[in-house]
């Protein structure tokens, strides 16, 4: 594993991340595949197509169903899907927290109820690290607490606490699994979670102390989650300068195309979010010029593709008619053609960004971006 910073531009950083499956160049957006599929009936051959880099998949939903040890019987998360790229696993955490109401916490884990058949299931760092392990993925998420970004001040304090002993936790036990002879993966690699809600100071004091561990990477964690953008940017001013800039910087769950401009000029270059790919299953699509309805009926006879020149497999062939066609009459297809253009735009982006680093002119780009999708089509 090796983190190369090539460039920074402010607190903007360019870099390329080695991994055992392949180098990654940031920033760069991880496309979500919850079960190891990006919904929208996307394959990993589209993937390929849209200048997919990194895959995303939920360790929680794929322990529930089909099960991790199966998975690894099969030879692994990359073998099962066919992708031969790197693919990041979530920790499970945020999943597990989200199940308000059924679920216990204790110091040991987190007793909870499945979500598909009601069984009890416990997760701890260990748990979530075997579970991880067994899915073979290039990085691997340490187990947190996700507490609400708008959570009181004890709660938040004691909640990152027990962050930080699970993170020491998922350490050991990671380390353990990769000396073990049939780990599928003995190269996988953890990311630590920052966490502590808005507070500013709570996130500082724990950035510091998981930066002592020196991880291959960390995340930002515990956005996105019902505070406002402008909290979510302060977070970062504050919390970023404080995890290590030779190590990739991850916002979990972020976001719209100028939340990710925004963070990348804070110094973020890890990202994920089924934004593009939610929108585009609901006919709203990505442009240059800001987000398309394609249901509305101004569209019914618009034959140019969903934006000039974009070069996805959508835009090369189709209509925005015949995408509302399809929208419409609620065939597949429809669903599948806003996916694939949304990623492409998002990957793109990204392509984008890291040229606009490379040459020393990302702030230029990022005010002629925020400004030309602000504008609207003509």
């Amino acid at each position: 594993m090796k983190y190369e910073l090539l460039k920074t531009e402010g607190r903007a950083k360019r870099g390329r991340f080695h991994t055992a499956h392949g180098v990654i160049e940031t920033p760069v957006f991880m496309n979500v595949g919850t079960v190891a599929a990006i919904k929208g009936a996307v394959s990993t051959d589209d993937l390929r197509e849209i200048k997919c880099q990194v895959e995303l998949s939920n360790t929680y939903h794929l322990h529930v169903r089909t099960g991790d040890k199966l998975i690894k019987e099969l030879g692994g998360l990359h073998k099962f899907m066919a992708w031969d790229r790197p693919i990041l696993t979530d920790s499970g955490g945020f999943q597990v927290f989200s199940l308000a109401g059924i679920r216990k916490i204790k110091e040991e884990g987190v007793t909870f109820n499945s979500h598909i058949d009601g069984r009890k299931i416990f997760m701890g760092p260990e748990e979530s690290m075997q579970i991880q392990s067994n899915l073979g993925s290039t990085i691997a998420m340490a187990f947190d607490e996700c507490p609400p970004a708008l959570a009181e001040r004890k709660y938040v304090e004691d909640s990152v606490a027990r962050t930080t002993r699970w993170l020491y936790r998922c350490k050991e036990e990671m380390n353990r699994l990769n000396s073990l002879e049939d780990t599928i993966n003995k190269e996988q690699l953890l990311f630590g979670i920052n966490q502590g809600a808005i507070y500013n100071d709570i996130r500082i004091e724990h950035a510091k102390q998981i930066s002592e561990l020196d991880l291959p990477g960390y995340a930002v964690g515990g956005l996105a989650v019902g505070e406002s953008h402008e909290q979510m940017y302060d977070v970062l001013d504050n919390v970023v300068p404080h995890l290590p800039q030779n190590k990739p910087t991850y916002l979990m769950g972020v976001g719209t195309p100028a939340n990710i401009l925004e963070a990348v000029d804070r110094g973020i270059d890890f990202f994920d979010c089924v934004y593009p790919s939610r929108n585009g299953r609901h006919g709203h699509v990505y442009t240059n010029h800001g987000k398309l309805n394609l249901f509305n009926q101004k569209f019914e006879k618009d034959m140019r593709p969903i934006e000039e020149g974009c070069g996805c497999p959508t835009c090369r062939t189709y209509s925005r008619a015949y995408v509302r066609h399809l929208l419409k009459a609620k065939e597949m297809l429809g669903m599948r053609l806003c996916v694939l253009h949304n990623l492409y735009f998002y990957n793109t982006m990204m392509e984008e960004i890291r040229d606009a680093l490379d040459t020393g002119n990302f702030a230029a780009y990022k005010k002629f971006k925020l400004e030309s999708m602000a504008a609207g089509e003509d």
